[in-house]
């Protein structure tokens, strides 16, 4: 398991499966999830109007759990967001997509 999420590094906790998951933008991961998504401008601004689907928001927490553990699929972190909300999954994206805006 990860330790707590750091905010200093603009780190954010995602609970799956009852258990903290660690979210971080770096580089490597901000890159390997452009790759997927396009622009992260654009995925921004998607968000920004409200038009982010649930798949770019899994598909971006995949990319930034840090140290994933074993037992975590994309396929259980996408049930875990989608059974928990929007509610849930709302104050880590703002987190990452704050850091994609102002960087480090």
């Amino acid at each position: 398991m990860s330790a707590a999420a750091n905010p200093v590094r603009g780190e954010a906790d995602l609970r799956v499966n009852g258990e903290a998951v660690v979210l971080r933008p770096s580089f490597a991961a901000l890159v390997a999830a452009e790759g997927e998504l396009g622009s992260l401008f654009e995925l921004v601004e998607r968000a920004a109007a409200g038009r982010l689907s649930l798949a770019e928001t899994v598909a971006l927490f995949w990319h930034c759990v840090v140290d994933r553990p074993d037992w975590l699929t994309r396929a259980a972190l996408g049930e875990a967001v989608a059974a928990r909300g929007l509610a849930m999954a709302t104050p880590p994206l703002r987190v990452l997509l704050g850091q994609i805006l102002a960087g480090r």
